[in-house]
């Protein structure tokens, strides 16, 4: 069972804040579940093949080609705010400096 200490290191890891009632919920059911992790490291795995992918997926790859866009100029003409005939949106970063 986990102790309460290493709940509180637990959360303060996962920069989450606990009261007492959830810090004491938490040294039983993480110990629970690590419990259950014991169990399953005492299978016999020793045979089975290591799993990656379990729907068969694949990767597709198609070759990187530039291509016209024919409806470039309809496309500006539908944005919002333009200048110069380019599009204007929102900043992304905030300027750093402050007066």
């Amino acid at each position: 069972m986990l102790s309460i200490e290493e709940v509180k290191k637990i959360a303060a890891l996962a920069k989450i804040q606990l009261n007492s009632e959830e810090e004491k919920r938490h040294t039983q059911t993480i110990s629970v579940v690590l419990d259950y992790m014991r169990i399953l490291n005492e299978v016999d795995v020793t045979d089975v093949e290591p799993t990656y992918e379990v729907n068969d997926l694949k990767n597709v790859w198609r070759k990187d080609e530039v291509k016209k866009c024919d409806n470039s100029i309809s496309l500006v003409e539908q944005f919002l705010q333009k200048y110069a005939g380019m599009l204007v949106v929102p900043g992304v970063f905030e300027s750093s400096t402050e007066a």
